[in-house]
């Protein structure tokens, strides 16, 4: 154990990370990343929309909120037999696991049936399995758990002290409690969150050294770029610097060594540059896909020309990494 490799971090310490020149922080990155994980190997996922829109919450970035007219169109479950075919496809583009996003504030009890079938699903093809879908009430988790689903998607989004600003249908608390019961079902957690909501520097590290003093850091940890989406209220954010959120990949690889790090939604917004400095930052996830639930992403062609140019090659089986203990 290092002192990159710190078991608990207060957020000062985070802070000292962002404010360090550039070059210094991917060099301390990189020499983390080298230490967990083969640093020219990306792990893929795909993502695929099971539940598409009309969703209670009020996240103001989203497009599946019910309370924001973005012209999407809504759709309930898909059938069991689409998600398996979406498996396939993505095993066949070279991705290890597949997620499932379902627009809802938690599954309903009725709904648990059918989603345990699209993971035994998915699971027959090969492939880890993880499902987003809000708050799971009791017993929800226990049942996905033993269906096999390997891992469960709920993200922060941001600091608790800005998230009044970004969601009020559910508290930052409701979202940490979801987490614990993830993980006393037995599954592995995958959360991170959002840059360019609107928030501050310190809320980005805030958010890093909660995800950081879990019980058990996050086995997965997506880093979205803010996609501002017509009709919501985040519509006219103005852009994050770009060098923002290579410095907060980089802060999440140091302070959470052994996890994927997923440099998720916003990429079709990126410059192939800028993504190459996010992978040097220590991200080693990507969506393959052309599609990420609702919005663009970059075809699944372009990611492996743009590795293919870097010399680094998709990661052919799912990293040890996944064993994370307190």
């Amino acid at each position: 154990m290092t002192e990159t490799d710190a078991l608990s971090w207060d957020p000062s310490q985070i802070h000292t990370l962002f404010e360090l020149p550039l070059p210094e922080l991917l060099f301390r990155a990189q020499e983390v990343h080298r230490r967990h994980f083969n640093p020219g190997q990306v792990q893929a996922c795909t993502l695929v929309s099971i539940k598409t829109g009309a969703c209670a919450e009020d996240c103001t970035y989203c497009s599946q909120s019910a309370r924001y007219d973005t012209g999407l169109e809504r759709e309930g479950l898909i059938d069991i037999e689409a998600v398996r075919e979406a498996a396939r496809r993505a095993r066949a583009s070279g991705a290890t696991r597949l997620c499932m996003g379902a627009a809802w504030r938690g599954p309903r009890d009725r709904d648990l049936g059918t989603l345990e079938a699209m993971i035994r699903a998915v699971k027959e093809e090969g492939l880890e399995s993880c499902l987003s879908a809000g708050l799971l009430a009791e017993g929800q988790a226990e049942r996905l758990a033993e269906a096999g689903l390997d891992y469960f998607n709920h993200n922060l989004d941001t600091s608790a002290s800005y998230y009044d600003q970004v969601v009020t249908t559910r508290s930052y608390e409701q979202r940490l409690e979801a987490l614990e019961r993830i993980r006393a079902a037995g599954m592995r957690v995958c959360c991170g969150g959002i840059v360019g909501l609107g928030e501050s520097r310190a809320d980005r590290v805030e958010m890093l050294a909660t995800l950081a003093n879990l019980p058990v850091q996050p086995q997965s940890v997506p880093v979205n770029r803010l996609i501002p989406i017509p009709g919501t209220p985040l519509e006219e954010t103005e852009a994050v610097d770009p060098f923002e959120v290579v410095r907060t990949i980089a802060a999440a690889r140091i302070v959470m060594p052994g996890s994927y790090v997923r440099l998720a939604a916003g990429r079709e917004q990126m410059s192939d540059e800028l993504q190459a400095l996010c992978l040097s930052a220590g991200a080693n996830s990507l969506f393959l896909g052309e599609r990420l639930l609702t919005t663009g992403n970059p075809e699944t062609d372009a990611d492996r020309q743009l590795l293919h140019r870097l010399g680094m090659t998709l990661e052919p089986h799912p990293h040890r990494c996944a064993e994370l203990e307190p």
